[in-house]
């Protein structure tokens, strides 16, 4: 495969002098960058839509009741007028529904609609299909041993986060 040199991504452009760290990160990022180009792609070419669509939908599912404006900011890590945007398109397509909270007037839950439901279980189904296709090149040891040791690298990172080092 070859690469135009003007989009080598940053793995390729890690010079020897770099730390193996350094390659490292930057080879979990360059995974992830393609990884994540893929689904984009093929939630835009399969159903239409977008990562983040998709991923607000899928906070939605995961919570039948709905959920704040302000609590799906916060899960998706956006601003809420970006979550405001997502739902608006969302609400005039049918897939998702505000409703009224007891006792504030100005705030209000999102759910997802049952067409919206609908969709998403198709979009998920394909989402799944390319995550396990974009790690068929591994044994199911190597698969184990990645996932032991990138779950070593999270939790030190979460020990530093919180002050431990």
């Amino acid at each position: 495969m070859s690469m135009n040199p003007d989009t080598l991504d940053l793995e390729a452009r890690a010079h020897s002098e770099h730390a193996h760290e350094l390659r490292l990160w930057l080879r979990l990022l360059t995974c992830s960058q393609l990884i994540e180009k893929r689904v984009r792609t093929g939630l835009r070419e399969n159903f239409d839509t977008t990562l983040p669509r998709f991923d607000l939908m899928a906070q939605l599912e995961r919570h039948p009741e709905g959920l704040k404006m302000k609590e799906l900011s916060h899960r998706l890590m956006v601003t809420g007028g970006n979550v405001t945007g997502i739902t608006d398109q969302l609400v005039a397509e049918g897939l998702v529904e505000r409703m009224g909270v007891d006792g504030d007037r100005r705030a209000f839950r999102v759910r997802l609609t049952d067409h919206g439901r609908e969709q998403f279980v198709d979009m998920a189904r394909q989402h799944e299909q390319w995550i396990v296709a974009a790690f068929e090149g591994l044994s199911a040891r190597d698969l184990d041993n990645l996932h032991k040791l990138l779950g070593k690298v999270k939790q030190h990172q979460l020990d530093i986060n919180q002050g431990g080092e």
